[in-house]
């Protein structure tokens, strides 16, 4: 067994109490816990700056958070945080430290990462260093140092990645530059479907677009074949020479860049102690900072700092990622639930539940622990979520009346960023009217007392009034913070990685890697000559065969 490794019984008694606690009568009930402690909205929240936190809204009981906070300890979450911090090989199964924290440190921080050779190297500094040549590159771009090959500045920059290397940058330009507009338009090209590389070759001057190709080995399918795409579209337009001009790099193998031809100076790497879900505040950053400026990414890179040290130096007891964690834990493992919605009530953060959802998911949807059993309990919930109040056009039926328990998590900006004041109230109105009726809900007394108020007759009373049923009883927790800028945006996507990470230690997992992404990356090598015309199609699962016989033939290539 790993050196770090807890067998599970060492906090199978923790797990217990907390089961027997929800166990108990009215255990699953929130508006009990209300009635019963009339300070419950201050106890069951924290603050970090202006971020507030509220968790009042679960059926988390005085006793419950006691014993949340001893499994935490029993599964030794604030010695984990304490090896992380120190560089540690925390992700056991690549023997690498999870060391995302230094690329948003100072450069005399001090973090360290073990190194492939063993021992360490300086993260910060390492960090630092790459960090000077990104901010060199970016401003020579906004200044018209650095222009496109026909001698004009660039418009427009291209981000061709997929994973980490698409969904935080494309999330976080688009946060930053949804009101006020960017300084150079970004655009985000994930999918290998060929329609939508078809879809940007219409709507982009090739002459104005800068492109960057985001692969840490260059060899990622679906980013090369766009990556190629581009480049043969680029080499139309503009020619062969145009290349080096119009392309930069976000990756660690120079031989394979400049293969492609891309000169080295226009190479931006990152270490392997950086997951890619991670990697926003990274070279693959580096859209972020072309579209909204250098600037606001070191604005970014702070508010994300912060929320390391409060991370880094917080009891648990007033911790905001592990509180926010310990809230998923009781919910997910304790009541059941297998999903959890996120609601960001700002168009700004549209594309945060799909980030969340790698973030989330890649990182915790694992079923073997450290020791090499399995898990005892459920890991990741479904991460699922809209912008509110599109979600209560959609959704949200299931989440009030479905006869799952769906946690929600509402974020809000107390201050918008227009000047529109009515419309933010509006909008601020449907959080709390929605956090507040998930709780409260409606019984079958209080809808037959409106409608005969209403007028209706008895038959209709009682052949609808059951259907406009609510049990209430629905966990949510609200995060609230004065406004969103870089700084906070920052924050908030910390606040989420620190909770993922306590999550997975909790749950004894590796939340740092990410196995299930790569068997089916082989297969699909595998299977790729076998779609060309005539070739033998190999040994499959019957169905697997006969859809690539069904494809082949649909094409006229059988």
């Amino acid at each position: 067994m790993p050196e770090t490794a807890l067998p599970a019984s060492a906090t199978k008694p923790a797990w217990d109490k907390l089961a027997a606690l929800a166990d108990a009568p009215d255990g699953r009930l929130i508006t009990p816990l209300f009635k019963a402690d009339p300070t419950r909205a201050e106890t069951f929240s924290a603050s970090f700056q202006d971020m507030f936190l509220d968790f009042s809204k679960t059926s988390i009981s005085p006793e419950a958070l006691a014993g949340l906070l001893d499994l935490a300890r029993a599964a030794e979450v604030e010695d984990f945080i304490k090896r992380l911090f120190a560089g540690e090989p925390v992700n056991m199964t690549e023997h690498r430290s999870a060391m995302h924290m230094a690329l948003r440190s100072k450069p005399d921080a001090g973090y360290r990462a073990v190194l492939p050779e063993g021992g360490f190297e300086d993260a910060s500094a390492v960090a630092a260093h790459e960090r000077a040549r990104m901010e060199k590159f970016v401003r020579a771009v906004h200044d018209g140092s650095i222009v496109a090959a026909d001698g004009k500045p660039f418009t427009d920059v291209l981000n061709i990645g997929i994973g980490g290397s698409d969904l935080g940058p494309r999330m976080v330009s688009q946060a930053l530059t949804f009101v006020h507009g960017a300084k150079i338009e970004p655009h985000f090209l994930s999918n290998v479907d060929g329609h939508a590389f078809a879809q940007f070759a219409r709507q982009l001057d090739p002459a104005r677009t800068l492109v960057l190709v985001a692969s840490k080995t260059f060899t990622t399918l679906e980013t090369m074949t766009n990556g190629h795409a581009a480049r043969d579209w680029m080499a139309a337009a503009l020619g062969e020479d145009a290349v080096h001009h119009q392309f930069a790099a976000l990756s660690t193998n120079l031989k394979e860049t400049g293969k492609f031809g891309i000169p080295e100076d226009r190479v931006f790497g990152f270490r392997d102690w950086v997951g890619g879900r991670y990697s926003v505040w990274s070279a693959i950053g580096l859209s972020v900072a072309l579209a909204a400026g250098w600037d606001e990414f070191e604005h970014f890179l702070a508010g994300g700092r912060a929320m390391d040290g409060h991370f880094r130096d917080t009891p648990l007891e007033k911790n905001l990622p592990a509180l926010m964690a310990l809230t998923g834990i009781w919910n997910t493992d304790i009541l059941g639930a297998r999903t959890l919605c996120i609601l960001a009530y700002d168009a700004r953060l549209a594309r945060f539940p799909a980030y969340l959802q790698q973030l989330e998911m890649e990182s915790n949807g694992k079923s073997t622990r450290l020791a090499g059993d399995r898990v005892a309990h459920q890991t990741c919930p479904v991460v699922f979520g809209e912008p509110g109040t599109d979600a209560q056009h959609s959704f949200m039926q299931l989440v009030h009346q479905g006869p799952a328990l769906v946690p929600v998590d509402f974020i809000l900006a107390a201050e918008p960023d227009h000047d529109r004041p009515e419309a933010h109230r509006i909008l601020a109105s449907n959080v709390f009217a929605q956090a507040e009726a998930l709780l409260a809900g409606k019984t079958l007394a209080a809808v037959t007392e409106e409608m005969k108020k209403a007028g209706d007759d008895d038959a209709t009373i009682a052949l609808v009034a059951p259907h406009r049923v609510f049990t209430g009883e629905r966990a949510s927790t609200t995060i609230l913070q004065k406004k969103l800028d870089a700084y906070s945006l920052g924050r908030l996507i910390v606040l989420y990685e620190h909770k993922v990470a306590v999550q997975g230690a909790i749950w004894g997992i590796n939340s740092f890697d990410q196995w299930g992404v790569e068997l089916g990356k082989k297969l699909a090598q595998s299977i790729i000559p076998q779609l060309e015309p005539g070739a033998p199609i190999g040994t499959h699962d019957a169905s697997t065969t006969a859809l690539m016989h069904r494809f082949r033939s649909l094409r006229g290539e059988a």
